[in-house]
């Protein structure tokens, strides 16, 4: 049986799977009912002095059918008083001794620092995340995401809490910046133990376009917020594994963004991260998804033969590299399933207009299947992303394996493109169809 316990920087939990700092554990009770039903640890919803938060703060980016496929919150940090939460921290202890309590907290001056620090660890906290990526109200403020995008104040505002703290302190970065990394080296010199990311995105999620006002609206007005859910995680994967493969950086990931069931917290592990956090998927769903988590999780890891989540952290950043470094030997070409086939032509229409004129149709008007103008398909896979049936369109390999050659390698061999009209640009080997062709 797989062991899904893990010691994260020193903090224990039964499992990975951990509440984000979120409305989901804005008290005792959410906290307590989560533990419940099998999570693993929880953020608490940011300490700070308590602020007054609007009415009317959520909106959602739908997609066709799917709600919520995006997130957008105007919402700040707790505002309720300090003290209340920290009475029903230690309560949650009480019932919960093997589950992760966080204390995430958002303050100013060094003496706030200090001071709540420890007041979160006689409540019986069992870690600390340092909220510096709230991109909305916190950071006009000087907190938030304004600190996360200055490495400097970052570092010292580490420091200041690692001055004062007995348990393991973890640095939540913002992804509003140009490079993750910058933060996260900076969290790692001012001593934090570990990091978590990403926080949420700076965003605009709607505008009324019959009265011109911007969603969540506030009397009229609004704001940008900060944008998460199932449509961040790629970024949020991205920036997961930038940590990941720096050189130089060494602290425990929690990864954030977007994830939803085991499949992405598999995603997130294989990256590196040793944790994942959630929010969106349980302020959609309800804690009830923990019980399909566990158990996927598990499921997999007898499956690829991993026994602890350490086994499998990290699996998938040996391949991953830099596009200088990719095989321009390798070539794939699409195949279409002429029994699988439903005639649509989606992927006729999405070559011959997004991508390389690859696919043709057939001069029989009753024969509605396309047909791969292999000479021209460059494996680009638009034509198998876009074919609505499953396993019809599938992109075989086509090259016989032996060779390998890189840009890299080109660059060393002088042989890349160097002028506007060069022999040796990688386009010359398709067939593109006259311009006059298009008004035919």
């Amino acid at each position: 049986m797989p062991d899904l316990s893990v010691n994260f920087a020193g903090i224990q939990s039964p499992n990975p799977f951990w509440l984000a700092s979120a409305p989901p554990t804005n008290c005792g009770y959410q906290v307590m009912r989560a533990f419940d039903q099998g999570w693993g640890g929880a953020v608490w919803k940011t300490l700070a002095v308590p602020v007054i938060n609007v009415s009317s703060r959520y909106g959602a980016l739908n997609y066709r059918d799917i709600r919520m496929a995006g997130f957008n919150n105007i919402e700040l940090v707790s505002d309720r008083p300090v003290k209340d939460n920290l009475k029903e921290m230690e309560e949650v202890k009480k019932h919960f001794p093997d589950n992760a309590v966080i204390a995430s907290m958002m303050f100013g001056p060094r003496e706030e620092w200090h001071q709540i620090v420890e007041d979160v660890q006689n409540a019986g906290a069992d870690g600390i995340e340092l909220n510096f990526g709230c991109p909305h109200g916190m950071n006009e403020r000087g907190m938030g995401s304004a600190v996360g995008q200055n490495p400097k104040a970052l570092k010292t505002i580490t420091s200041w809490v690692m001055e004062k703290a007995k348990i393991p302190v973890i640095v939540k970065l913002t992804p509003n910046i140009t490079d993750i990394r910058e933060p996260a080296m900076a969290a790692q010199e001012g001593g934090a133990d570990a990091v978590s990311l990403i926080n949420t995105i700076q965003s605009v999620i709607k505008i009324d376009i019959d009265n011109f006002t911007i969603f969540p609206s506030v009397d009229g007005m609004g704001t940008n917020g900060g944008f998460c859910g199932p449509a961040v995680k790629p970024i949020a994967l991205n920036m997961v594994k930038n940590c990941a493969q720096h050189p130089d950086f060494h602290l425990p990931v929690s990864g954030i963004g977007g994830i939803e069931n085991w499949r992405d917290a598999v995603e997130y592990i294989l990256l590196g991260a040793e944790t994942v956090q959630v929010c969106t998927a349980v302020m959609h769903y309800g804690f009830g998804i923990i019980r399909e988590m566990i158990p996927g999780l598990e499921g997999y890891m007898r499956e690829k033969g991993f026994q602890t989540i350490s086994d499998m952290a990290g699996k998938a950043l040996p391949n991953i590299t830099t596009w200088e470094n990719l095989n321009l030997e390798y070539k794939m070409t699409a195949s279409i399933d002429r029994e699988k086939c439903i005639g649509c032509q989606l992927c006729y229409t999405a070559c011959e207009d997004g991508a390389h004129q690859a696919i043709g149709l057939s001069d029989d008007k009753n024969d509605r299947v396309p047909v791969i103008k292999e000479e021209n398909c460059v494996g680009c896979n638009l034509c198998s992303l876009v074919c609505p049936v499953e396993g019809c369109i599938t992109m075989m390999r086509t090259d016989d394996g032996t060779k390998r050659r890189s840009w890299k390698d080109r660059i060393l061999d002088a042989d890349i493109p160097t002028e506007f009209n060069d022999s040796r640009a990688g386009g010359l080997a398709h067939k593109v169809p006259d311009p006059a062709d298009a008004l035919k």
